[in-house]
């Protein structure tokens, strides 16, 4: 993916357009998640939440661990920072290190995540791009399934689960992998759940490599290579 983004006109779904930033700079050993626009459009989002004091806040899917060095930035007592990946616990290590911020890796899933928790603050870049084949180890940081829910269906089915009373969640994904479904699922459970923000971000080389695959699953319209993401905001 490029680091542009045209800015979205505001609509139902869209509800705080924006131009992204270049993702941050962080170590990064090889066959982890590379920040990119989805990592900056969520750390944005991080940056407008009131962490309460004692905070204990949870990166799932943490790659290198962008997420978790934010909210450790803003205040977070304590910061768990969950991934599958051993290469990604060892650079969200170095990164934390590097940057003297407080953060407890672990290798781990949602499964993990519910025996840890509930939390404060909840963020989320989980795996969203729909695929037609099965996931294997070296895809597993994007690929999720042929409509992209994957990760996103047990997630958000759980999200009242992670949080504390009180406690707000933010999940990134991308339009084609189905945000009214996140957002009915979210809201099914009580909480006050919307979009935060979006922004819309020409096609990388994964989703360029799979457009026959998008249209013939209706994920996307003929020759459409542009797709939004967006940020869901959900309140317990």
């Amino acid at each position: 993916m490029t680091t542009s983004a045209e800015p979205v006109r505001p609509g139902p779904l869209a509800a705080r357009p924006v131009v992204l930033s270049p993702a941050p700079r962080l170590l990064r050993l090889p066959g982890v998640y590379r920040p990119q626009e989805d990592t900056a459009l969520l750390a944005a989002a991080i940056g407008d939440l009131a962490i309460p004091p004692g905070a204990r806040a949870l990166d799932l899917c943490t790659g290198t661990g962008a997420q978790a060095l934010t909210l450790a930035r803003r205040g977070a007592e304590t910061v768990l920072a969950l991934d599958l990946s051993r290469r990604a616990l060892a650079s969200v290590r170095l990164n934390a290190l590097t940057r003297g911020l407080r953060i407890r890796p672990r290798r781990g899933d949602l499964t993990t995540a519910l025996g840890e928790g509930p939390f404060d603050v909840v963020v989320a870049n989980p795996p969203y791009v729909p695929s037609p084949a099965a996931t294997v180890r070296s895809t597993r940081g994007w690929d999720a399934g042929p409509d992209g829910r994957a990760v996103l269906d047990p997630l958000c089915g759980r999200a009242r689960t992670l949080l504390r009373p009180g406690g707000t969640m933010l999940i990134v994904q991308s339009r084609l992998s189905d945000v009214d479904k996140s957002l009915e699922m979210l809201t099914a459970q009580g909480l006050r759940a919307e979009v935060d923000r979006s922004a819309r971000i020409p096609f990388g080389p994964v989703l360029s490599g799979r457009t026959e695959f998008l249209e013939a699953a209706g994920l996307i319209e003929p020759g459409q290579r542009m797709e939004e993401l967006v940020v869901l905001r959900a309140v317990r």
